[in-house]
């Protein structure tokens, strides 16, 4: 399986690099910086340099070329102000869709949060409030389109701790928090699961294997 991956350099990205990798796939990370490049081979993937904030769809196509799937795991990160939550969040979002479509890669993952409905809260610092409107609309985005075969993953509170292996997995859970490494087996399971397509799961830490989590 050939797999692209928005925001190749991020932590999710690089875990998710490794564990295809590590199966005999082939992960391609799309980095902003190239000095970024190392550490996504360093991981087991090719890396193609590409700003997505600059790009037009059809640079962005030619790198999807040929991919069995992609995934949307860019963000602005912490640190960044509200225009970058809107175009990286949002509108890198959209344009990895349309690529994708133009592509012709049907199978789409989009990494996400939780919590969107909660941008309209007064308490939320302003900047938050930006980033999950824009996660929203780029979400709302992907589910809109016919074109795709997606699935929008929403974890929880992300932690650098190690993989359990053990999640709790559905439409709507608990707020909670979940490892970046569990992030990435729920991917690479959703890669291998066709049948989630069209859905939308919300993801923390838990105590049933991944697999069975799926499969419920």
């Amino acid at each position: 399986m050939r797999v692209v991956i928005a925001g190749g350099h991020g932590q999710i990205a690089l875990r998710l690099t490794a564990l295809l990798a590590r199966r005999g796939d082939t992960a391609v990370g799309i980095v902003r910086n190239p000095d970024h490049v190392a550490d996504v081979r360093e991981a087991g993937g090719d890396a193609v340099v590409l700003d997505l904030e600059q790009a037009t769809v059809d640079e962005v196509a030619t790198a999807l070329t040929g991919a069995d799937a992609v995934v949307f795991a860019a963000g602005a990160g912490p640190g960044s102000g509200v225009a970058r939550k809107d175009t990286v969040d949002r509108a890198a979002s959209v344009l990895f869709a349309d690529a994708a479509e133009a592509a012709q890669v049907r199978r789409f993952l989009q990494v996400s949060a939780m919590g969107l409905d909660r941008a309209d809260d007064p308490s939320l610092d302003e900047v938050f409030a930006v980033y999950l409107r824009a996660k929203d609309a780029a979400d709302r985005d992907v589910m809109a389109r016919d074109g795709l075969d997606w699935t929008i993953l929403r974890p929880g509170r992300l932690t650098n701790d190690p993989a359990v292996g053990t999640v709790t997995l559905a439409e709507s859970v608990p707020p909670g928090a979940v490892t970046r490494s569990d992030v990435a087996a729920v991917l690479v399971a959703l890669l291998d699961r066709p049948d989630t397509a069209n859905r939308v799961y919300e993801l923390v830490g838990g105590d049933t294997p991944i697999d069975d989590a799926l499969g419920a």
